[in-house]
């Protein structure tokens, strides 16, 4: 399993409209083939910083996203709405406690 964090930044007054447009789209998102899991944090004390967390069955799915028209449309969307590059990284689960 593949995990995809991936770091956002906002300007203030793109916030409303990142978070809608991440609503409409979430679902589409987390039911793309592969896709096992999908959660949107926000940083306490920079709160237009935001994290995306997500499991992948393979690095190959979350690939095939990354050249989706869903990923495509949702990434022109979001893109003019930052204040800052991107950062993502992804990891490999080693242990999760419950």
């Amino acid at each position: 399993m593949l995990v995809r964090i991936v770091k956002l930044g906002f300007e203030d007054q793109h916030i409303e409209t990142f978070l809608e447009n991440f609503h409409k789209n979430k679902n589409a998102i987390r039911n793309f083939k592969g896709c096992e899991f999908l959660e949107l944090y926000r940083d306490k004390n920079n709160t237009s910083v935001f994290f995306t967390y997500s499991y992948w069955q393979s690095e190959a799915d979350l690939e095939n996203y990354r050249h989706s028209e869903l990923f495509k449309g949702v990434w022109a969307f979001t893109k003019p709405l930052f204040n800052m590059k991107p950062e993502a990284w992804s990891v490999d689960k080693l242990e999760s406690l419950q």
